[in-house]
């Protein structure tokens, strides 16, 4: 049996043909395994077929307007996203991108990425076109590769925009998987406002996360003295976070957005944790893993591993040792390959080969925290404090611990 993708390159069509063939039982023999389709080794390319049909189906609508379809209401219940692709079926684009989506939540990356091509061909409408992008850009930092990332991009940005709001959305995806890897200089200026009245409703659960991670960046540049805000020094700004996004975690409850609430919780509980409230932090990534164990989500947890520390791992290993060892080993891939695209984006080194407790260290240091203050928060001595802070200028060459942020 062959893959659509084999398939396509057999006959010389897009994979994106082959899967309506598929669709239209116009394919003998073809038929759904694991929610993919797979095609006898002999089958052969349909003599007729109903062209007018076909352009009328792949002309379909995204059911919701946005690009991240996973982000909204399609799928609200734990456990419902092998539901939710069959609830697709008869938008064979939107359940590629939702397929795409969950399995990159797995951490599956590598799947996406080895359809890329199809991701990143014609598509029926904009929402199509940047949902492709941002997937396979996303797949692109997990794999390292630079060249598929600007792909990606290049294809976001020459989606054809018929009116203000497509510009506005495709402005804000560029910015957006930026926002990735920690590049925020490209975010719309009505963005940094947070005014989204401007994009579809069906926009807003996912922009409200971009939206957070962009407060959430700028909290962390102020704290480790890498901008200024007047009027705000330190660990304020990250101290008054919680209290903006707290009220979106109710509202993404009440609106049954999964994934939103799930990435709301772990960015609520960065700012507990870089505040150094972890009790308040913990609450927060416990709900987090609950929601997103039953389809196992795990990929999720890549975003935050670096910015909780140890706090993460060590809530994860409480609830499943051989989910916490899971995500570990994905952990060390991933952040080789992000700090790989994440330096060349913003055009500096990124350390990627420091320990939890080194990384912590270093990010509290560039907090403005002393030696004793860092000890105390994190419940070991001052001279483990100053060993490990010996490590990481030796581990990656910078003069002295005035220049942690820098690499983190």
């Amino acid at each position: 049996m062959l893959t659509v993708k084999q398939i396509a390159e057999k006959w010389g069509v897009s994979p994106r043909r082959v899967q309506m063939l598929c669709k239209s039982g116009s394919i003998e023999g073809a038929r759904l395994l694991d929610r993919m389709w797979v095609i006898p080794d002999d089958a052969e390319m349909p003599a007729k077929v109903n062209e007018e049909k076909m352009a009328h189906e792949l002309e379909l609508p995204m059911p919701r307007k946005t690009p991240l379809l996973h982000m909204t209401d399609l799928y609200s219940t734990p456990g419902s996203a092998g539901q939710v692709i069959m609830d697709l079926a008869d938008n064979v684009e939107a359940q590629a991108l939702f397929s795409a989506s969950i399995a990159y939540l797995h951490g599956d990356a590598e799947k996406v990425y080895e359809h890329a091509d199809f991701f990143l061909n014609g598509h029926s409408g904009p929402y199509a076109v940047l949902g492709g992008g941002v997937l396979i850009a996303q797949s692109a930092v997990w794999m390292g590769d630079m060249e598929l990332w600007n792909r990606a991009k290049k294809h976001i940005c020459e989606m054809p925009c018929r009116d203000d709001s497509n510009r506005d959305i495709l402005m804000l995806t560029v910015a957006a998987v930026d926002g990735h890897v920690n590049e925020v200089s490209d975010f719309p200026e009505w963005f940094t406002r947070g005014c989204f009245d401007i994009l579809p409703p069906d926009a807003h659960p996912a922009v409200k996360v971009y939206y957070v991670k962009y407060l959430t960046m700028a909290a962390y540049a102020v704290a480790s003295k890498q901008t200024s805000l007047e009027g705000v020094q330190g660990l304020s700004l990250m101290r008054m976070l919680p209290f903006a996004i707290e009220p979106m975690i109710t509202q993404a409850v009440v609106d049954r957005t999964l994934v939103p609430e799930i990435h709301l919780r772990l960015l609520c509980a960065v700012a507990y944790h870089n505040a150094g409230d972890d009790a308040h932090a913990v609450e927060h990534i416990d709900k987090a893993i609950a929601l997103a164990l039953p389809d196992r989500l795990y990929g999720i947890f890549m975003d935050y591993m670096r910015t909780l520390d140890r706090l993460l791992l060590d809530r994860l290993t409480l609830a499943d040792e051989q989910v916490a060892y899971t995500v570990k080993n994905m952990y060390k891939k991933y952040i080789v390959n992000w700090a790989k695209i994440s330096g060349a984006v913003r055009n500096r080194t990124v350390a990627s080969n420091l320990t939890m407790r080194e990384r912590e260290v270093a990010k509290l240091s560039a907090f403005g925290l002393t030696v004793k203050e860092i000890a105390q928060r994190m419940g070991v001595s001052d001279s483990t404090v100053k060993q490990t802070m010996f490590n990481v200028i030796q581990k990656t060459g910078i003069k002295d611990r005035s220049e942690f942020a820098a690499i983190l």
